[in-house]
């Protein structure tokens, strides 16, 4: 049977073995490490994409996403403790739901991470383009900096930074833990001055009507949101170096969930008092699809611009209220963080293809190393291809949806193993617990299910076609030369040799 090729779990706690970690950290590290994860580029990007679906009600769509977060992380921490090794949801799938189901959690993972990178790649063009313009006055012409579905002919700048940095990679150029802190510090001071600013000069008037587009709007704009939720798992993967994880997991996941809730509201609220959120709508009254020809028609026959149509709505938010200048250093800020973003994102998406080359599911030339560079150069090249690829085609909200599609497949599956593996080995150990967790882990998996169905139908269509892509895949290579199948089960020394894993700002 397909589903009963089962990765044995000790082979795979083999490994865990050979690699443990002091335990040092408490609440208020882990608490910190969270806050350091989910703030990251969905709300520096996706503010106008939300606002475009849902209006001022927007400000529900992320308590909703940050629920759904909530629940999903308390049953990923339970398969992180319990399984602390590399390759994710794919590996604790491989050894609770079988191969199959694993080998669709890692196509989905690969499409997370590579699509989130365009993503992060076209936000990072918003802002920096936004910058140049308003700097020096010139105007750049849209053709060259929005993608054909955006209204243009190509999105250059994003395609350009992800060349760039795939370039990076190659080389071996790694970020230090000392400079992704600095960059974590520059974002949450960026996004905690336009607060302070844009709140005191908030108008209630801006929140009326508060859901223009009924609660079809808001869910959409939630499973939008989630973008910006993800990177909680940087608590989640730090079980094995946490002291009293029982207690202190839970506070870390949901304490950086509701600091980080209460956050993204307040900036919300910013944008909405200080210069409205209200939808563009077509004439039956529907919103216009974000990132269509069709939104960028309707903002260019207007003589006010709105903040839907802004391609950095943080920034531009903060120029119309009559901070000019801040708005420029918080569009510098954000243009100077997201490239880390994007390298963390290709480092992820090299991880994920490492592990199931090594698993004989992906042709081993993916975990090749470059003789000189010391880095696995192919998987590198193919993926910033890739990418770039993307983010010069589709705009950032389509991107940020397509990824969702991937990260929701892949926690709703997380959520169901837990479930199974308290069935069938009720006696192994797990350093951390899911609370509740005949309720918690429902909750997850129905809340991922939920968001993912409030995608967009273009995204749901082309998540099934890449599902198609990845069972044809699987049943003409993966399944043949799977290293299980051919009854070949390994534990490694270390994870040493596998390319570092983001875990990540990627939102």
């Amino acid at each position: 049977m397909i589903f009963g090729r089962v990765k044995p779990l000790d082979a795979i706690l083999a490994t865990a073995a050979k690699k443990s970690l002091h335990r040092s950290l408490g609440p208020f590290q882990l608490t910190m490490l969270g806050i350091g994860g989910i703030i990251g580029t969905g709300i520096f990007v996706l503010t106008a994409e939300a606002a475009q679906k849902a209006g001022p009600a927007m400000i529900i769509s992320f308590m909703i996403a940050g629920f759904v977060c909530a629940v999903a992380a308390l049953c990923y921490a339970e398969m992180a403790a319990m399984i602390p090794v590399s390759g994710s949801a794919y590996t604790y799938s491989y050894a609770v739901m079988g191969e199959l189901v694993a080998w669709m959690v890692g196509w989905a993972l690969v499409l997370e991470y590579a699509i989130a990178a365009g993503a992060v790649s076209v936000g990072w063009s918003g802002y920096v383009v936004g910058l140049f313009q308003n700097l020096t006055g010139i105007a750049v012409p849209k053709t060259l900096v929005l993608g054909p579905i955006d209204g243009g002919l190509i999105n250059l700048p994003a395609a350009i930074v992800a060349l760039l940095v795939t370039g990076l990679l190659v080389i071996g150029t790694k970020e230090s833990a000392t400079f992704n802190a600095v960059l974590v510090a520059v974002k949450i001071a960026a996004l905690s001055l336009f607060v302070v600013l844009a709140l005191p000069v908030m108008n209630l008037e801006h929140f009326e009507p508060l859901a223009p587009t009924g609660f079809g709007g808001i869910s959409a704009a939630a499973a939008s949101i989630f973008f910006a939720y993800v990177g909680f798992d940087a608590v989640s993967t730090a079980a094995e170096e946490t002291r009293d994880p029982q207690r202190n997991m839970p506070i870390g996941l949901i304490g950086s969930l509701g600091i980080c809730t209460i956050f993204y509201m307040l900036v919300a609220a910013g944008v909405i008092g200080g210069v409205g959120a209200q939808p563009m709508l077509d004439a039956s009254g529907a919103a216009l699809p974000t990132g269509s020809p069709q939104l960028t028609a309707a903002c260019s026959a207007i003589a006010d611009a709105r903040v839907v149509c802004s391609k950095e709505a943080l920034a531009w938010t903060l120029r119309e209220i009559g901070w000019d200048k801040i708005g420029n250093l918080l569009g510098l800020a954000a243009g100077l963080a997201l490239p880390s973003v994007i390298l963390m994102m290709m480092f992820g998406q090299t991880r994920i293809f490492f592990v199931m080359s090594r698993d004989g599911l992906l042709p081993s030339i993916f975990a090749k190393v470059h003789p000189r560079f010391h880095t696995p150069h192919v998987v590198t090249i193919v993926t910033g291809i890739f990418v770039a690829i993307f983010a010069a085609l589709f705009p950032v909200g389509a991107l940020a949806d397509i990824s969702n599609s991937g990260t929701l497949f892949a926690f709703a599956a997380v959520s169901i193993a837990v479930l199974v593996l308290r069935r069938v080995d009720p006696g192994r150990n797990r350093p951390f617990r899911t609370p509740a967790v005949t309720i918690v882990a429902p909750l997850a998996t129905v809340g991922c299910v939920y968001l993912f169905f409030s995608l967009s139908a273009y995204t749901i269509s082309l998540f099934a076609g890449w599902a198609v892509i990845g069972l044809l895949v699987y049943f003409l290579y993966g399944r043949r030369m799977s290293h299980l199948g051919r009854g070949i089960v390994e534990t490694h020394e270390t994870d040493a040799d596998a390319p570092p894993l983001a875990v990540p700002p990627i939102d």
